[in-house]
């Protein structure tokens, strides 16, 4: 099979691409002409090629390659842009800023994957570019990477360069898990034991639940302010979002072992949980809580400009609330059926504080819980819950654990690197991913979008997310740009794509053929 050209080979693929003949050569005359509004995508434009290349590209009015913001564009949207390589000029248009950012990708991918090499690695005197036009929107505005640092701590150098693999792949969103059962990792200053107790545990789990113990090996970490607003600023110079997510009113064990009057047995320790699973321990109810919740979204919208913020409020147990006669009194007073409803009482009480401040509450949506209005719904699950949020006015991300979980393992061969219990998420499955959920009638839902989802109970090092993200992640953020390709035309460009993974030292699972569907019989999760 011949090799691709370049242009062809662009991951995800552009929406419209024309291929032309002849290449436009970069070399140390080249310059930079920039309009209103198109500078940070100049600088990112340095940033990215001249430490690589050697190539100073210079700001100049008379410059080759043109960068411009342009409002007659605006049915681009804000995310498109359109791309112009012609022998002696380089056009990139786009209606909004972030659109030549997209954009920037683009011509990174158009020059060979030396020039994605680190600082000095491909010095050259010239750079060809194929002759191309490309017009490009994404399908949907929300594509995104969920990594769970609660589980495992990763650190902010390791998020700064997921974010700059997001951006090359044209995906927008970083969804940072930051506390549960195991580990809160963002400091807040009104509670400092939430980093200096919460952030520690004794242990890891030995398999799958921890039913034989843990390790014994001391596990912690935690962020600074200053790593998080310095993630969220280089994340933003690449139109990347940072979405937080602080879960409530389960997976808080790590909370509660800091400040056990946040419980429902105040006078009881707690450790921070060793185990995998679902923690029965959950936030009480009473005015104390409600304090401790406004005073942490507070600091999360103070640190975090995102316009959405995560609340969890999946895997929530009621055995405490049912036990509880304070429990049991806030229902009766809040004109509560009984305690179960308070999971929907105290995510509405933290939706509306987000909402008073101009941000929208996000939350998993499982079987049997109706998020409280106003709330975008991440359904995991099943599909059909995607349909049911949508009905009852939530706007979605398509979050399915069967097709978007890359801690699940690739294959089903023996002997493999150990993986969370669940089916089967090969390459193809990935690639395939759902189908849209059918849009109900007027006033419902939008489906925002998708996102990947890394759970780090058997991830604890920065080369295991490597590994489980890549190439899987080329393959959602193909679909989330692009929408559906076909599978032979996805793995053509993957096998080039690769090529570009390698030289930035992504430690990817190697590409092989996907086993059969037969195989994929896991059980199902408990994520």
């Amino acid at each position: 099979m011949p090799a691709l050209r370049r242009d062809q080979a662009l991951l995800p693929r552009p929406t419209r691409l024309s291929l032309r003949s002849g290449h436009f050569t970069l070399d140390s005359g080249t310059a930079v002409r920039t309009t209103p509004g198109a500078e940070a995508a100049a600088d990112l434009l340095r940033d990215l090629l001249t430490p690589a290349t050697g190539l100073p590209l210079p700001p100049s009015p008379s410059g080759d390659i043109t960068l411009a913001v342009d409002p007659q564009l605006r049915g681009l949207g804000r995310e498109g842009y359109g791309l112009t390589v012609a022998d002696r000029s380089v056009l990139l248009r786009a209606a909004h800023p972030t659109g030549l950012l997209r954009g920037v990708q683009t011509l990174r991918q158009l020059l060979p994957e030396q020039a994605l090499l680190p600082a000095g690695g491909a010095r050259r005197e010239r750079w060809e570019l194929p002759c191309t036009e490309i017009t490009d929107v994404p399908h949907r505005p929300w594509r995104g990477l969920m990594i769970d640092v609660a589980r495992h701590f990763h650190d902010a150098a390791t998020l700064r360069r997921h974010i700059d693999l997001l951006a090359l792949h044209k995906l927008n969103v970083l969804h940072l898990h930051l506390t549960d059962d195991q580990g809160w990792r963002m400091p807040v200053a009104a509670y400092p034991r939430l980093t200096t107790v919460g952030a520690h545990r004794a242990g890891t789990a030995h398999g799958t639940g921890g039913e034989d113990g843990h390790d014994g090996r001391p596990h912690g970490g935690a962020f600074t302010r200053a790593d998080l607003t310095g993630l969220v600023a280089h994340a933003a110079r690449l139109g990347v979002t940072v979405v937080p997510e602080i879960e409530m009113p389960g997976h808080v064990r790590a909370a509660l072992a800091a400040y056990p009057h946040l419980g429902n047995h105040p006078d009881r320790a707690l450790d921070v949980w060793t185990r995998w699973g679902v923690c029965d321990t959950v936030l009480g109810v009473h005015d104390g809580v409600l304090d401790f919740v406004y005073a942490v979204l507070d600091e999360v919208m103070d640190v975090f400009p995102a316009p959405y913020i995560h609340l969890g409020g999946d895997e929530c147990p009621t055995t405490e609330w049912e036990r509880s006669p304070t429990a049991r009194a806030r229902a009766a007073a809040e004109g509560l059926p009984g305690p179960a409803g308070l999971h929907g009482w105290l995510l509405g009480r933290a939706g509306a504080h987000l909402r008073e401040h101009g941000r929208h509450p996000v939350a998993w949506a499982e079987t049997g819980t109706a998020l409280p209005p106003g709330f975008t719904a991440m359904s995991w699950r099943e599909p059909a819950h995607a349909a049911e949020a949508l009905s009852r006015g939530h706007d979605v991300v398509l979050t399915h654990h069967r097709t978007t979980y890359l801690d699940y393992a690739q294959n089903d061969r023996p002997g493999g690197p150990p993986a969370q219990p669940g089916p089967v998420v090969d390459l193809r499955t990935v690639h395939r991913g759902d189908p849209d959920p059918v849009t109900p009638a007027p006033g419902a839902g939008r489906v925002l979008g998708t996102q990947a989802q890394l759970w780090t109970e058997f991830a604890p090092t920065a080369a295991d997310l490597d590994r489980l993200a890549y190439p899987r992640l080329c393959a959602l953020a193909d679909r989330a740009w692009t929408g559906p390709t076909p599978w032979p035309d996805f793995t053509r460009r993957l096998a080039a794509h690769t090529r570009r993974l390698n030289a930035l030292g992504v430690r990817r699972h190697p590409l092989t053929a996907p086993p059969p569907q037969a195989a994929q019989t896991r059980t199902a999760p408990s994520a």
